[in-house]
C-alpha cells in the first residue's frame, strides 16, 4: 500500500490535569474555533475519575439480571470519587450513542462528560476482550477519531484513558471520517499500526455543535443496537466503581499506550486509487473537471486537497472545507434544504461541473450537477442504483421505508433491477441486504433515503466519500471514452425517473400525559394508531394498502401514496406523502385524518393544517 509521507506516528501522553486555556490551545491546534471554544465549552469537570481493572471482567458485570442500568457512582477504594448520578440507557441512539457534550443550553442538561465518555470507552474494551476473546498474549489496539464537534479533543483524552488503563493500545487519528474509522480495522500495514481490533468514531452527526457520542467498529462492520446495549451496561458497572487509585493507573497506562497516526492520508489515498484504477490507471483522470466540495465545517474537508486535486480536478469555490465544531454556515447535513442551497449556489456561482457536500462526519453525501439539480434524497438513490445495476444486472436494491413509487418504477421497469423497500434506519437498511445475500439473493446496494448508501463492495459500509468516488468513476470513464462532458453523463442516468409533484413529511406527536397513556406506552398506543389505520383503509375502495410492507402502513390511492410509521426512538408517528398535485395529496391527507380522528393523545395539528391550507 502506498502511504503519504506526511505520516505521523508518536507517542502522546495524554494529562488530566489540564487547565482549560490548554484544552482550548490544543482546539486551536486542531482547527476549532479558539474564541468560540473558549466562550461555549463549558465543560463540567467534577474531580478525578478511572476505572479499576478488575470491573472490566464479565463477573463484575451482571449480565444475567439486566433492567435499567442507572448507577450513582460510589468508589469501593477509600478515596473515593462523588460523581453525578448517570442513566448510561438514554445515552444510547439505536446503534450509536449520543449525548449533550457542552453546557449551556437551556432544557439539556449534559450528561455526555469526560468520566462517562471515560466509561463507556472501558466498557467498549472489556466488550471487545470477550469478542475477540483476548487471553493476554496479544494487546489488543483500538483506533479513534472525531469530527469537528467542539468537545472532540476532552473525549478523545477520556476515551483514550478509558481503553488504557484496560489494558488495550490506543491510536489517535485526531479529525476524521467514520468510514475511515471503519476502513482501519480491515487495511493491513503494521507500519501504521492497523489493523486495529476495534475502532471508535466520536462524532453525533449533524446535531447541533452542544451534542456529541460514539460510534463503534470492529472488522465486522458497526456494533448493533443489542452491543451498544451490552457496553453502556458495563460503562455504568464501571462508572459505579472509578476512584483516585483507577486514576493513577489509567493514567500511567496512557503515557506508554497512546500513539498518534495520519490515517487519513491512507484512506485519501486509497480513494485515489480507486479512481484511477476506474478510468485505466490514467493518472490525472478528472484533468479539467471544475469540482466543487462543500464540508460544511466538518471532517469532509480532505476530499478537495486529498482525493479530487490528486486526480487533476479544479476545486476553486470549494467552501467550509475548515473544520469548525460551531457550524456557523449550514448544517452539515444534506437532507437540509439551507446546506443544498449553499452548495447549487457555489456550483452556479463558479460554473462547476459538479458539487459534493458531506455531512459532518462524511458517512453521507450528495451532489448537484453543473445546472443545479440536485443528487440528495430519490434522486441519490436512482443515481447509485443505475451506476450498481450497470455492474451487477438485475441486483437488488434495498432503501429504506419512505422511498417514492417513481423510484421503484425506475429500478425495475427503467433498469431491470428490484426494489427492496425496508424499515427506516440506516442500519437497518443495511443489515437487509446483508441478509439478502445471506438467503441468496442478490444485493449489491443498500441506501437510505437520508444519504447513507452501503454497497457489498465496500464491505457495507456507509460511506459518503466512497459514493461520490462511484460518481467520479462515471466522470473518469466518460472522459476517457471521449463520449460526454461536464456531469450530462450523471444527469443522463437517471433521465425517466418519476418524481412527485408534492412531497411532504408530517410528524404527528403521541402525548405521554394523556390520559389515554398515561401508565402505557407509547409505542402500544402507536401501534393501536397503525392497526386502526390498516382496518380503515381496507375498507376504503379508492385506497390500496401496499402488498408487502415491513414498517408501519403504506397506502396508495389519488394517483399517490402515504406512510405512516412509528418512529424508531421517540413518541412520534411520522407521515409521508406523495403525489402529482396538492389536491391529491390532501385527499390521502384527509384519508388518514378520518382514521385517526378519535385518537385524542395524537397531535395531528401539522396535518390539519396542511390541508385546511387548500
Amino acid at each position: 500500500m502506498a502511504v503519504s509521507s506526511g505520516k505521523i506516528i508518536q507517542n502522546v501522553f495524554v494529562c488530566r490535569n489540564r487547565q482549560f486555556d490548554s484544552t482550548t490551545q490544543f482546539a486551536v491546534r486542531n482547527s476549532l474555533p479558539y474564541n468560540q471554544a473558549r466562550k461555549l465549552l463549558a465543560w463540567r469537570r467534577t474531580g478525578f475519575s478511572a476505572m479499576q481493572l478488575h470491573t472490566l471482567t464479565t463477573t463484575n458485570t451482571d449480565h444475567g439480571n439486566r433492567g435499567g442500568f442507572c448507577c450513582n457512582a460510589v468508589s469501593a477504594s477509600s478515596a473515593a470519587l462523588s460523581l453525578e448520578k448517570v442513566d448510561f440507557s438514554k445515552l444510547q441512539n439505536g446503534s450509536d450513542i449520543r449525548g449533550v457534550a457542552v453546557a449551556g443550553v437551556e432544557g439539556e442538561p449534559l450528561n455526555l462528560n469526560e468520566h462517562v465518555a471515560e466509561a463507556i470507552a472501558a466498557g467498549f474494551a472489556a466488550w471487545l476482550m470477550d469478542k475477540k476473546k483476548a487471553d493476554g498474549s496479544k494487546r489488543l489496539r483500538v483506533s479513534i477519531g472525531h469530527d469537528s464537534r467542539i468537545s472532540a479533543q476532552i473525549l478523545q483524552d477520556a476515551v483514550s484513558r478509558g481503553l488504557a488503563g484496560a489494558g488495550l493500545d490506543v491510536i489517535q487519528y485526531g479529525l476524521a471520517s467514520t468510514p475511515a474509522m471503519f476502513n482501519s480495522t480491515l487495511s493491513e500495514d503494521e507500519e501504521f499500526i492497523f489493523p486495529v481490533d476495534g475502532s471508535i468514531m466520536i462524532t453525533a452527526s449533524h446535531l447541533p455543535y452542544n451534542r456529541n457520542g460514539f460510534k463503534f467498529f470492529t472488522n465486522a462492520g458497526g456494533l448493533g443496537k443489542a452491543d451498544i446495549k451490552d457496553i453502556l451496561e458495563r460503562a455504568a458497572s464501571i462508572y459505579a466503581n472509578f476512584s483516585v487509585d483507577g486514576l493513577k493507573n489509567s493514567e500511567r497506562a496512557v503515557s506508554t499506550s497512546v500513539k498518534r497516526v495520519d490515517y487519513m492520508s491512507v484512506y485519501s489515498s486509497n480513494l485515489v486509487k480507486a479512481v484511477r484504477k476506474a478510468a485505466g490507471n490514467i493518472e490525472k483522470p478528472l484533468e479539467g473537471f471544475h469540482i466543487v466540495v462543500d464540508a460544511g465545517n466538518g471532517a469532509g474537508g480532505f476530499f478537495a486537497a486529498k482525493v479530487l486535486e490528486p486526480l487533476g480536478a479544479l476545486t476553486s469555490g470549494s467552501q467550509f472545507l475548515e473544520p469548525d465544531g460551531m457550524f456557523p454556515n449550514h448544517i452539515p447535513n444534506p437532507e437540509d434544504k439551507a446546506a443544498m442551497k449553499a452548495i447549487t449556489q457555489a456550483v452556479l456561482d463558479n460554473q462547476a461541473d459538479l458539487g459534493i457536500i458531506f455531512d459532518t462526519d462524511v458517512d453521507r453525501s450528495a451532489a448537484v450537477d453543473s445546472t443545479g439539480r440536485e443528487f440528495n434524497r430519490n434522486r441519490l438513490i436512482a443515481l447509485m442504483a443505475a451506476i450498481v445495476l450497470e455492474e451487477h444486472p438485475g441486483t437488488t436494491i434495498v432503501t429504506d421505508s419512505v422511498t417514492s413509487d417513481g423510484l421503484t418504477t425506475f429500478i425495475e421497469k427503467k433498469l431491470g433491477g428490484k426494489h427492496h423497500r425496508f424499515k427506516r434506519g440506516y442500519k437497518n437498511v443495511i443489515d437487509e441486504g446483508i441478509r439478502l445475500n445471506s438467503v441468496g439473493e442478490e444485493s449489491h446496494l443498500a441506501i437510505e433515503t437520508s444519504g447513507h448508501g452501503a454497497l457489498k463492495e465496500n464491505h457495507w459500509l456507509d460511506d459518503g466519500a466512497y459514493l461520490m468516488v462511484k460518481v467520479l468513476n462515471k466522470l473518469a470513464s466518460a472522459r476517457a471514452s471521449g463520449s460526454v462532458g461536464g456531469s450530462k453523463v450523471i444527469t443522463d442516468l437517471v433521465e425517466g425517473l418519476e418524481e412527485p409533484g408534492i412531497s411532504i413529511e408530517l410528524r404527528f406527536k403521541i402525548d405521554q400525559s394523556h390520559a389515554d397513556v398515561k401508565g402505557g406506552s407509547f409505542r402500544d398506543y402507536g401501534e393501536a394508531v397503525l392497526k386502526h389505520l390498516e382496518n380503515t383503509v381496507d375498507s376504503e375502495t379508492k385506497l390500496q394498502k401496499a402488498p408487502v410492507n415491513y414498517e408501519g402502513v403504506r397506502v396508495s390511492g389519488y394517483g399517490g401514496w402515504f406512510l405512516l410509521r412509528l418512529s424508531l426512538h421517540d413518541p412520534v408517528l411520522p407521515l409521508n406523502i406523495e403525489a402529482p398535485s396538492k389536491e391529491d395529496a390532501v385527499k390521502l391527507g384527509l384519508a388518514v385524518l378520518g382514521a385517526v380522528k378519535n385518537f385524542s393523545a395524537l397531535d395531528t395539528s401539522a396535518l390539519d393544517k396542511f390541508v385546511q391550507a387548500s
